[in-house]
């Protein structure tokens, strides 16, 4: 949904640092997307990891790390640094796209081009806003905001806030927060919530969706929940929220927040792919595959003797995927890698 970010409540948090300046690297100067996801799924491997790691022997022993990473964790142990993130450090061009990438909805392509008209800070974006589509424009507004993480107490705020809403709406509705939230996170990047309602189905017309997100959106714009907006389309809004000050937290920060909505037989579907890891939604989907299945966000199907998905099979809850292809329940909390 937003632009991930790191948590920072792992015992190797300097690691995954580390990893993310690498992988970051790889996708907007290199424009590797392998290598940035090899970065990547080490970094969620090590960020799920429980304990400090003493060594890149006992990192290796984890899912998605490799020898050459291992290396560079035994050399970041030994030193405090990494002589490969030292350079790219040094780097212009990486320094002012790692800048220019923190604003959302600026990925690498636009990143290179800014950069490529002179643009090198933050400072001279601000000052060069006709250059930005308004997704961008929003994202430089709330800069400061966006790039701070948000306590899952201040989620929860959001949350009650967020479901109030939606009852006033409808009561049918059925909502979730999904994302590192629904993981157990203690810090979260944003809000993530994934919607439905039993009248809606995969074989409903398309706008009957928008019709439902309309609603919602529009109830929490009049309470002031949701301020400005990034885009909004028939089946998700991208936005901004902010707690309002009658609440009784005193955060007034402003936080990203997508509302997605999905048909009722692709909801559970939806809320296993959403509610992630990255790292635990490869493992299922490699899990599905050999057993005879495939899955992704939509729907789990059986794979036929000629190697063509069969019909959407009924979905009515999580447990139903796990059960399908023969593995044990995993709560949300435990899917971190």
């Amino acid at each position: 949904m937003a632009k991930r970010k790191l948590a920072d409540d792992s015992p190797n948090s300097g690691i995954c640092d580390m990893l993310n300046e690498l992988a970051e690297y790889e996708k907007n100067i290199n424009r590797s997307t392998p290598k940035f996801k090899v970065y990547k799924k080490a970094m969620q491997a090590i960020a799920g990891h429980s304990t400090k790691i003493t060594s890149g022997a006992e990192a290796k022993k984890l899912d998605g790390v490799g020898t050459k990473i291992g290396e560079k964790i035994d050399e970041f142990l030994s030193t405090g640094k990494l002589e490969r993130v030292e350079k790219i450090r040094a780097d212009e061009s990486h320094v002012a796209m790692s800048l220019l990438t923190k604003v959302t909805g600026i990925g690498p392509a636009a990143a290179q081009k800014l950069y490529k008209d002179g643009i090198t800070s933050l400072d001279e974006l601000r000052n060069n806003l006709d250059k930005l589509n308004h997704h961008q424009k929003i994202g430089v507004k709330y800069l400061n905001d966006f790039n701070q993480r948000i306590p899952r107490e201040e989620v929860e705020d959001i949350f009650k806030l967020v479901a109030a809403g939606i009852k006033e709406v409808d009561e049918k509705i059925e909502y979730k927060v999904c994302g590192s939230y629904r993981r157990g996170a203690a810090t979260c990047g944003d809000v993530d919530v994934l919607i439905t309602h039993p009248d809606y189905m995969s074989q409903s017309l398309k706008s009957k969706s928008g019709l439902f997100l309309k609603r919602v959106v529009d109830n929490l714009s009049s309470s002031n929940i949701l301020i400005d907006t990034l885009s909004h389309g028939e089946s998700k809004y991208m936005g901004v929220c902010v707690l309002p000050s009658a609440t009784d937290s005193p955060t007034r920060i402003h936080r990203r927040i997508d509302i997605r909505i999905i048909p009722k037989d692709q909801y559970f579907c939806g809320l296993l792919y959403f509610t992630g890891s990255d790292t635990f939604n490869q493992s299922m989907r490699a899990k599905c595959l050999e057993e005879g299945f495939t899955l992704n966000e939509y729907s789990l199907r059986k794979m036929g003797s000629t190697g063509v998905p069969g019909e959407h099979l009924p979905i009515t809850c999580e447990r139903d995927i796990f059960d399908f292809i023969g593995m044990d329940y995993v709560e949300p909390e435990d899917r971190k890698s």
